[in-house]
C-alpha cells in the first residue's frame, strides 16, 4: 500500500516537472521568434554646427594718434574796470549792458571832475610861480657875477692905496697916519662887501637846485592832478564784451569800486588736462635744446586742433592750434596744455552758433604717428588683450599687443600678420578650434578664407 502512494506521487512530481519544461522550452522558442521580428535601430550620425561669423583681413598700416581731451573755452584776456578816483558818475554808455559788445576807445562811464580840475589849477598856478622862482634866480645870479667883478675891482685899488699910503708913510713920513688907516680902512670895507658877494654866490646853486627841486615836485603834481582829471574819464581799452556790470548814473565812486568787467573775445583759449602717459607717448616736441636753463617743456609744436562743442558733437568744428604745457599736476598725473582759437575762427561762418567763452568742448590734438598697426574695432579684442582669428575655417585664439585704443578701435602692434582674417562678431565663450561659417568679410583681398 505504501509503495503504490510513492509510486503515485513520483508520477506527479515527475508530471510537473515536464509541464514546467515545456513551459519553459515555449517562452524562449517565442522569445526567439519576437527576437527575429525586431529590426535593429540605425546607428546617430553627430554632424558639427558651424557658428556664423564677420570677418575683417589684417592690414598693416601708419596711423596718426589723436590724443582727445576736454576743457572750457574761456576769453585770453578779461578786465574787471574799477573807478581810480573819487566822485559822482554823470555819464554812462548808452549800451553799457551785459552781453553787449564796445568798441575800443568809447567811454564807458564819467565821473565830476569838478574837484580834480580844481587841483589841476592849483598845481599849475604853483608850477607857474616856481617857474618865475627860477628864471629870478638865475638873472640875480648872472647880475651878481658882474658885480663880483666891481667889488674885486675896487678891493685891489683899495689895497694899493693902503700900499702906497702906509710905504709913503714908512720912508718918507709923507702924510698922516690917519690918511693911512682911513686907506686901511677902506680896504677892509671893500674886502668885505667883496666876502659877502662870494658867501651869497656860493648860496645861488643851493638856491637854484632847491627851487628846481620845489619846481619839479609842482610839476609832478600838476601831472597826478592831470591824470587824475583824465581818469573821470573811463575809456574801453579793447573792444570787448561786457560781462559784468555794477554801474548806475548817478552813483557814488570811491577808487577801486568794482564798476564793470570787459572780455575780448578776439582770441579764446581751452585748457585741456591730459593723461600724462598719453601726453608722454603721442604730444610731438621740437629735438632742439631749451633756449634757457628753465627746466620746462620746451619744443611743444603748434599743430593745429579740431574744437567740437559736446552739446552739438556732430556738427561745426573749429581750427584752433596747441599753444603751450600750462602746468603739471602731481595728484591726479595730468597735463594740462593750452589750445587757442581766434576770434575770426569762433565766429565760425555757416555754424548755426558761434564758440563762445563757457562752452564744454572736446579738442582733438593730433600726436605722432603709430608705425605698421593693424586697425580693429575695438571690441574685437577682449579685455586680457586676445583676438580671435578664422584659419581654415576654425576659430584661433592669439594674443596680441595693444598699441592704443583710439575711440572705437584699437590698433595692434603685435600678434596679427598682414592677411590673417580677424574675428570681429562678438563671441560669448567660444570653443577653441570650433568650426566657423564665414557670414560677411571686410577690407577682403582676392584670397578669402577658406571655409
Amino acid at each position: 500500500m505504501d509503495s503504490s502512494k510513492a509510486g503515485v506521487k513520483d508520477r506527479k512530481i515527475f508530471f510537473r516537472l515536464a509541464v514546467c519544461s515545456a513551459i519553459l522550452v515555449a517562452g524562449i522558442a517565442a522569445m526567439a521568434a519576437l527576437s527575429s521580428l525586431k529590426k535593429p535601430p540605425a546607428q546617430a550620425v553627430i554632424e558639427e554646427q558651424a557658428y556664423k561669423v564677420e570677418v575683417l583681413q589684417a592690414h598693416s598700416e601708419d596711423v596718426p594718434v589723436t590724443l582727445t581731451g576736454y576743457g572750457e573755452v574761456h576769453s585770453i584776456r578779461r578786465v574787471h574796470i574799477a573807478s581810480e578816483v573819487s566822485g559822482t558818475v554823470i555819464a554812462v554808455h548808452p549800451r553799457l549792458f551785459v552781453g553787449e559788445i564796445i568798441a575800443e576807445g568809447d567811454i564807458l562811464f564819467q565821473i565830476d571832475p569838478r574837484d580834480t580840475q580844481s587841483a589841476l589849477a592849483e598845481a599849475e598856478a604853483l608850477v607857474s610861480q616856481l617857474e618865475h622862482t627860477v628864471t629870478r634866480l638865475e638873472k640875480e645870479w648872472g647880475l651878481e657875477k658882474r658885480r663880483l667883478r666891481v667889488l674885486q675891482r675896487s678891493r685891489d685899488l683899495a689895497w694899493a692905496e693902503y700900499q702906497r699910503l702906509q710905504r709913503l708913510y714908512d720912508e718918507s713920513r709923507v702924510g698922516t697916519k690917519s690918511g693911512v688907516e682911513a686907506a686901511e680902512r677902506a680896504y677892509n670895507q671893500a674886502l668885505d662887501q667883496l666876502q659877502l658877494l662870494e658867501q651869497s654866490l656860493a648860496l645861488y646853486p643851493v638856491r637854484l637846485r632847491e627851487a628846481r627841486s620845489s619846481l619839479e615836485a609842482a610839476r609832478a603834481q600838476r601831472q597826478r592832478a592831470l591824470v587824475q582829471v583824465e581818469r573821470c574819464t573811463v575809456r574801453a581799452p579793447f573792444a570787448g564784451r561786457v560781462v559784468e556790470k555794477s554801474i548806475e548814473l548817478g552813483q557814488f565812486l570811491s577808487p577801486g569800486t568794482p564798476a564793470l568787467t570787459l572780455a575780448d573775445d578776439s582770441l579764446l583759449e581751452i585748457l585741456v588736462p591730459l593723461d600724462s602717459d598719453e601726453a608722454r607717448r603721442w604730444l610731438t616736441f621740437d629735438e632742439k635744446p631749451s633756449a634757457t636753463d628753465l627746466s620746462w617743456f620746451h619744443g611743444l609744436r603748434q599743430v593745429p586742433c579740431q574744437v567740437r562743442w559736446v552739446e552739438d558733437p556732430q556738427g561745426h568744428r573749429w581750427k584752433g592750434f596747441l599753444h603751450r604745457v600750462v602746468a603739471f599736476d602731481r595728484t591726479s598725473r595730468t597735463l594740462t596744455v593750452a589750445v587757442r582759437v581766434s576770434g575770426q575762427e569762433a565766429s565760425g561762418k555757416g555754424a548755426r552758433m558761434p564758440l563762445v567763452d563757457g562752452m564744454f568742448c572736446a579738442v582733438d590734438i593730433p600726436g605722432r604717428t603709430l608705425q605698421r598697426v593693424v586697425r580693429l574695432p575695438q571690441w574685437a579684442v577682449t579685455y586680457d588683450n586676445k583676438v580671435y582669428l578664422s584659419v581654415n575655417g576654425r576659430l584661433k585664439t592669439v594674443p596680441v599687443r595693444v598699441a592704443r585704443l583710439q575711440g572705437k578701435e584699437a590698433f595692434i602692434e603685435e600678434g596679427i600678420g598682414d592677411g590673417d582674417w580677424v574675428i570681429i562678431t562678438r563671441l560669448v565663450n567660444p570653443l577653441e578650434n570650433m568650426r566657423l561659417e564665414v557670414a560677411s568679410f571686410e577690407n577682403p583681398s582676392s584670397k578669402e578664407p577658406t571655409p
